[in-house]
Order: C-alpha cells, then structure tokens, then sequence
C-alpha cells in the first residue's frame, strides 16, 4: 500500500515483517479501503451525514457540536500545515488534560497526516525529553498550565522544531493562529496502515517503549469491543477518568463515542469526587475509570441510581471479586471487566453484564482469538496458569526496539500477563509476568523509581517492588540502604518521596518506605528482588 507519508521516519522503523503479530480480519466491519483517515470516518462523516448539530464534547462551561469540533479541528489543521510547517509523518506531541482543546488537536493532526504522540499531563521534563527523543517528535500542541516541564524538554531537545500553546493569550497563541485561518480542510488520503499514533508505555526497565498504530488500528479498535461488549448508542454520554494519553482513555472517552454518534464529558481533574459531580451534571450514562475509583464511588450508590448511569467498565488494572460485588450492590449495575494493552491499543478480553464470572475478566471480543501458552510457547490445558497469549486486528510493533522479539512470538502477542483459563473459556488473571507495578490503574515500572531514588545524595542503593494493598491493587514500596551518617526516619522517608515527586510523574513515588542495612544479593552482585517479595 502506497503511504501519504512524506516523512517516512514511522514506516522505516517499523518491526520486520518476521517480527510482527499475524494480524486477524475475520469480522467484516475489519476489512478497510486501502485508503483510510480515521478523522474522516469518526469526525466528518457525522457533518456528512446531517448530524453536525449533535452535541458532540461537553465539558465545565463548554459546549461543543460534531460541527464545532470539526471547525476547530479543520483550523488547527491548518496552523500545524501552514504556520509550524507540517509534513504528512510528522510527529506531534500533544499535552493537555482531558479538555475539549486536546480532542480538536488530536483530531487535527489525524487529518493533516501527522502522528500524534498524547503524553499524561503528570510527566516531567526528563520523561517528555525521553518521548522527544525516541519518536524523534519534530512539533508539540500544550496546554500553556503544562508548559513549564514542556519548556524545559524543549530546550533540551533540538529535534523538536515547533511549539504551540493553547490557553495562551496574545497573537502567539494557538487561538489566535486558529482565527487567522478556514473552518475548512481537505483531509490527506492516508493509507489504512500509515502510523497515526505513538503510544507509549512503560517498560519493565524504565526505558518507554513507542508503540506503533494505524489509521486501520484506530478503526478496528471502534468496531470490535464497543460494537459486541460495550453496545453505546448515539444518546448515550460518556464520562470516566482516564487521561486520553491513555489508549483505554483515548478509546473510552473520545473514539467510542464518537464512532456511535453520541456524546463524551470531558473533566481535567477526574478523582472521585469530581467524578461523582460530572455524572450529575451532565447526566452520564456510560462510565469509564479504574477498580479504585469504583471502591470510592460505590459510597454514594444511593445517589448514583438517581442517575441515569447505566453502563460501567473497568479496566487499567485487575478487578478484585469484592469490588464487582460492592458496586452491583450499591448501584444496581454489573461493571463491565476488560483487559487491554498498550501494545493491542484497547481491550481484547472483556464480557459484557449478563456474562459476567466473579474474578474473571472474559472471554477473547469478537475479532481476537487468546490462549495460555507455556515457555515454549505451547497451549497449556485448562485450570494451568501460563502467559496470555493474544491475536487480532491489532498488535505489537514496537518503533526501533528490541523488545520486539520478547512481545511477539510465533506471530502471537504475549502480553506479560499471567493467566489461567477455565473449562468454560473464561479467563481468569494471576499476575504481572515483570516488574511492573499496577497501582490505581497506572503502570509504573520499578527500575524507574529506583533510578530516581538513587539521585538523591543520601541514598547509597535502593530497590522498588509493588506490594498488595487493598485500596490501590498495588502501592510503590522502596527498600533503601542509606549512606553512613544520614538518619533512617520518616522525615527521611518524607524527604525521599518528595524528591521522587519531583523527579518523575507524581503517582510514581513509593507510599512506603523501609531501610535495609543491605540489599538481598547474589555473589555475583544481581539484586534478588524475589527475596524483597518474599519478605512482604
């Protein structure tokens, strides 16, 4: 298939062909034109077809129609081709938190051709420059609240060429540039498999890793578990807590609803509390967010049935048996479990409410096929836990990155989890097969945490591990040796959280503390993390 691309950096480093996934389109709604811009089938097509007067996004004091959004998008659009010099393949980081203005950037990019890269409003500069760096993101879209970490990644990183501020007053503004611009734009004929989103996810060694997915991926993900599990209608309005940086936030909260026709609320702060309001405010039907933030909400049940919430899906971390228990009790509704990957770009095991298994997360949606397959690879029987192993329209292909080889294997996915799946071909989650620590929804990856702790002139080695806890799923715990002559206190402790707070993203600071004479080691010198876990 012929690219649109003139900046061919995606399609040149891509996996190998003998690296990637096989890819599955049994469905028919999977097989696409080769010619496909996913902004023109969930944007333009609702204008096209007489419903540009739908509300569209809702957000606090903003109301905007599938018009509206494809007005500004179209400008935007325009500012990114005319004024920052925008070529088809280009990558464009985009910051913000959930807000209308991020939804219209990420439309705009769609249609001049580009690759956006969304990143969570919580990172700092060394891990936007980390972003920067591997996608080789040449142009940024932020919101101006975020802009000093993204000023100081972009002092640091050369190759980004460009950047534009939103929110931002005076003639340098994205605004401005928007108003000096045609409410109309010719989107470019991509192909169904140029890359339109960089997607990154943190490696078990703290490195990220750029998933790559197309304009086909895009569309896949729309037709599958939200036309079979989830089944929104064009009335329905979406609300959930996920920052769309997130794939499962990007699904749930802009692309799901838009493919339907309905509507999305966006909130920039999500915590529970707001949650709750924003249900009521603008009368959400369609929740999504984390097992966490159900345990909060399902306190106020009696005020969430007056609501007229009526669909709830969970995911970015495990649901536990007790958490499905309590909010069909305190709501009425039975949450919709599902797993995901970055990597798969949304969920590939779910069911819907009148199939739901208490600890189960499903069985394969319609369009993926999954096993649980041993070391070498072999499917294991039934009740036998074994790494998960997925296939289906979408997959795994990392840019330029060695991992490859470890995610796809004999065209399969192996998603790092491990899983066991019962007679009935329900599958049930054991555990993460790495390091990675799954806290409130957010993956952190321990490496990552002890390379911050170890900054700190006090500390003479660390290591991280996530423990059980009943509220998060997992927490953070740092076991730290200290150097000779520093105290071994909680004002020590609270001095290493808030250097990591201000290190990394905030939510990957270790909630616990503990100091250790010495590290569990080897005679090689290998740090035993194994023994950390035995030990908790």
């Amino acid at each position: 298939m012929t690219t649109a691309h003139v900046d061919t950096f995606a399609r040149d480093h891509l996996p190998p062909p003998g690296q990637q996934p096989e890819f599955l389109f049994e469905l028919p709604e999977l097989r696409f034109p080769e010619r496909l811009n996913c902004a023109t089938e969930l944007l333009d097509r609702h204008v096209a077809e007489g419903r540009g007067g739908r509300v569209c996004i809702r957000a606090p004091g903003v109301t905007w129609t599938y018009a509206d959004l494809q007005e500004r998008a179209n400008r935007i659009a325009h500012v990114l081709v005319r004024e920052m010099g925008l070529v088809p393949g280009n990558r464009v980081l985009l910051r913000a938190p959930n807000n209308p203005m991020l939804a219209a950037c990420w439309f705009a990019v769609m249609k001049a051709g580009g690759i956006a890269v969304a990143t969570m409003p919580l990172l700092r500069a060394k891990e936007l420059k980390a972003v920067l760096e591997i996608g080789q993101v040449t142009h940024a879209l932020c919101d101006a609240t975020l802009a000093e970490e993204m000023d100081l990644a972009a002092r640091a990183c050369p190759v980004l060429r460009q950047l534009r501020y939103f929110k931002q007053d005076g003639p340098d503004g994205l605004e401005a540039a928007m108003a000096r611009m045609p409410g109309e734009f010719r989107n470019v004929e991509t192909a169904a498999d140029d890359t339109c989103i960089l997607g990154f996810t943190s490696g078990t060694t703290g490195v990220p890793k750029a998933t790559m997915h197309f304009h086909r991926d895009v569309m896949a993900i729309c037709d599958c578990w939200p036309k079979y599990v989830l089944r929104p209608v064009a009335d329905d309005v979406f609300i959930g807590s996920p920052p769309l940086a997130f794939t499962f936030g990007l699904g749930g909260l802009l692309l799901f609803p838009l493919r339907v026709g309905a509507s999305v609320a966006l909130l920039e702060k999500a915590g529970p509390p707001l949650l709750l309001e924003g249900i009521r405010e603008f009368g959400a039907t369609v929740l999504f967010t984390a097992p966490t933030s159900y345990r909060a909400l399902a306190a106020h049940g009696a005020e969430l049935r007056r609501t007229p919430l009526r669909k709830c899906v969970s995911a970015g971390e495990a649901l536990p048996a007790a958490t499905r228990a309590l909010w069909k009790e305190a709501t009425g509704i039975e949450l919709i479990d599902g797993i995901g990957a970055t990597e798969m770009l949304h969920i590939f095991i779910s069911h819907d409410e009148s199939n739901a298994r208490p600890g189960a997360t499903g069985k394969p949606v319609p369009g993926y096929r999954a096993r649980v397959v041993d070391d070498a690879g072999r499917e294991v029987p039934p009740g036998t836990i074994g790494k998960l192993a997925v296939q289906g329209p979408t997959g795994c292909r990392y840019l330029a990155d060695p991992r490859q080889k470890t995610y796809v294997r004999d065209g399969w996915n192996l998603t790092g989890d491990a899983y066991l799946m019962d007679a009935d071909g329900y599958f049930f989650y054991q555990a993460r097969t790495d390091d990675m620590i799954v806290s409130s929804g957010y993956n952190i990856a321990a490496p990552e945490v002890e390379e911050a702790l170890m900054q700190h002139p006090a500390v003479a080695e660390c290591a991280v591990i996530g423990v059980p806890d009943a509220d998060r799923g997992q927490i953070v715990k740092a076991f730290v040796v200290l150097r000779s002559g520093q105290a071994r206190d909680e004002a020590m402790a609270r001095a290493l959280q808030d250097f990591v707070k201000a290190t990394i993203a905030p939510y990957k600071y270790p909630r616990a503390v503990q100091f250790l004479d010495a590290l569990p080691r080897t005679q090689t010198g290998k740090l035993q993390r194994f023994r950390l876990h035995e030990q908790e």
